[in-house]
């Protein structure tokens, strides 16, 4: 499954450089799918979604830091255990019931992002 960051989050931005996905964005800020990962241009996903990686995608949260759900793998391929749960100083990175996912699929996500 995919993290969250709940509505307790201080915004102090700890978690944002440690996601090695570029999953985590300051509120306001909208998002790319190619940030820190090796997707660009017109990219289709396996399950035949066809996005253009460099553009930008509107922000999920106004208010405070959120995690893009697809890009999020749970730090799986990179980390034992999520680096923004690990950093958080009010653990408002929790499981996300809306994103329940195995580990294969998050794998294969960290495979399909990066290329690996």
């Amino acid at each position: 499954m995919a993290i969250k960051i709940t509505d307790a989050c201080i915004n102090c931005g700890a978690c944002e450089p440690e996601c090695p996905n570029s999953a985590i964005y300051e509120g306001a800020i909208d998002w790319r799918w190619k940030d820190k990962t090796k997707l660009s241009g017109k990219t289709v996903f396996p399950d035949g979604k066809e996005v253009d990686a460099d553009a930008f995608n509107e922000a999920v949260s106004d208010d405070v830091y959120y995690i893009v759900a697809g890009k999020c793998t749970e730090c799986k391929g990179f980390h034992e255990e999520p680096q923004c749960k690990a950093v958080c100083p009010v653990d408002c990175c929790v499981d996300d019931p809306d994103h329940r996912e195995t580990e294969e699929v998050l794998f294969s996500r960290q495979k399909f992002l990066h290329h690996v």
